[in-house]
Order: C-alpha cells, then structure tokens, then sequence
C-alpha cells in the first residue's frame, strides 16, 4: 500500500501558471490623452490656420492694461446714488423672469422626461424644441428682442424666460428620468392615468431639485440681466454701456462691486434655501 507522501512524490509536477504582467494601460491612456491635448494645442495655434493668438500683444500694451486696472481699483462712490434705479430694475428682472420660467419649467419638464411622458412623438417634439432654444444665446434673444418690442426690461425679461426654461426642463428632465421608478409603476399599477401618476408622485418627487434648479437659474439671471442692457434690455446693462462709452472705469468698478455684493448675498440666501430643501 502507497502512503500518501509517496504518492504524492509520484504525481507528475504540475506546472505554476505563469501569469503576465499588468499592462500600464492607466498610464498609456495618460500619455495619449496629454498627446492628443499637445496636438490640438499646436494645431490651435499653428499660423494660417489657426486662432492667430498675439501673445506679443500682452508685453506691448501691458501699461495701458495696467492704467485701467489702477483706475477699476479707485470706485467713485459718489455715482451711487445713479445705480441704484437700474440695480432694483436688474433685480426685478431677474425675478420676475425666474418666476414666469418655474410656471412654464413645469409641465415641460414632465412631458421632456421619458418616465412621466410615453408618448415619444410629443416628448421628441418637446426636446427638439428645447434643444433649438437653449442653443441660441440669451444676447442674440435680448437683441431680437429689443428690435421686436422696443428698449426697455420687456425684452430683458423675455430673453431671461428663454434661456431659463432651456435650462430648467433639461435639468429637471434628466432628474426625473434618473430617479427610481418604482412609486410611477405602483402607482400605474393600481390603476392610475399618466396624469394622476404624475401629479400624485411624480410632481411631489421633482420638487425639491425643481425649487433647486430655479434658485440657480435665478444667480444667472443677476448676472445675465447685467449684460442684457448692452444690447438695450434694460438694467444694469444700459448704465454699464453708457459709462463704458465714456471710459469712466472708475463708475464702472463701482457697478461691478454692486453686481458682486448682491450676487454673493444671493448666492448666500439660495445656499441656505438649498440645504433645506435636499
């Protein structure tokens, strides 16, 4: 009888796998990508064909860069009291144009997301068309605008809702269709139409990021409203453009501080908003 251990030393030896090393594919993906980034770069700034930036431009007119630097860095306060008007007007337009984008945001975005809307030709239409008006700039709507319907906050306004229901519907949509499905199918289960499915859940469920969403749309909508009135859309824009006209940078510094005390404060108020609606 063989004992085990003679046995063993019998058996024929078996061979160790050998296993190849790893590839460095993490560091080849690296290489290639800070290759393809080189590439691009040269090509950007190869003469002929592209960009043409000046770097040169920079060391030759640096002083009368810095002379306007200096005069953004000395406000005249005195002007303040003439922005004031146009700084409630900003606001105003600001809010006005958010509030008007939340009503129409709404049922867009149900009907732009696939779990609340099954009906692919009115969700495909809806998108398509959201699509063509996010893509056009809130500038180029404000200057149609004002040649449509005159100077003043009207076009302002109505170049805001523009852009804002672009953003809103894309970004609610997408929250809608990323969330869990389970409460829409109980919900469709039990007998409910799309209607009631998404009143009763899908509309409570949305809330929070839709209450989010607005208070974001409503910081771009300060600091968008500002660059509207360059084109005539009122605001701030219209006071930024006369004093730019005049090479005050001294009223000018003075505009953009405010711009940026009310954008931070506002900033402040829709982060406290924020933490309790999540």
């Amino acid at each position: 009888m063989t004992s085990p251990v003679a046995a063993a030393a019998t058996r024929p030896a078996v061979r160790a796998a050998v296993v190849p090393p790893p590839r460095p594919r993490g560091r080849w993906k690296a290489s290639a990508g800070w290759a393809a980034v080189l590439a691009v770069t040269a090509l950007t700034l190869a003469p002929g064909i592209g960009v043409e930036v000046d770097l040169g431009a920079l060391a030759r007119n640096w002083q009368n860069g810095a002379d306007k630097v200096v005069a953004l860095l000395q406000p005249d306060w005195a002007f303040f009291p003439r922005t004031v008007e146009p700084l409630l007007e900003t606001l105003q337009m600001a809010v006005i144009a958010t509030a008007v984008a939340g009503v129409l945001s709404l049922p867009l975005s149900l009907w732009a997301a696939r779990t609340t809307n099954p009906h692919t030709a009115l969700r495909g239409t809806v998108r398509a068309v959201l699509d063509v008006v996010r893509a056009v700039p809130d500038l180029l709507y404000a200057a149609v605008l004002v040649a449509m319907v005159g100077v003043g906050a009207l076009p302002g306004i109505l170049a805001l809702v523009l852009f804002d229901v672009g953003i809103v519907v894309k970004l609610v949509s997408e929250q809608l269709e990323a969330a869990d499905t389970g409460a829409l199918e109980a919900a469709r289960a039990a007998g409910g139409t799309q209607l009631q499915v998404n009143r009763s859940v899908a509309v409570p469920d949305m809330l929070p990021g839709f209450w989010t969403q607005l208070l974001y749309v409503l910081e771009l909508n300060v600091r968008a409203s500002s660059v509207l009135g360059l084109v005539g859309a009122g605001g701030m824009g219209l006071l930024i453009d006369a004093v730019r006209s005049f090479y005050r940078y001294d009223q000018l510094s003075l505009i953009i501080l405010e711009i940026l005390v009310v954008v931070l404060v506002l900033e402040a108020v829709s982060s406290a908003a924020r933490r309790r609606l999540v």
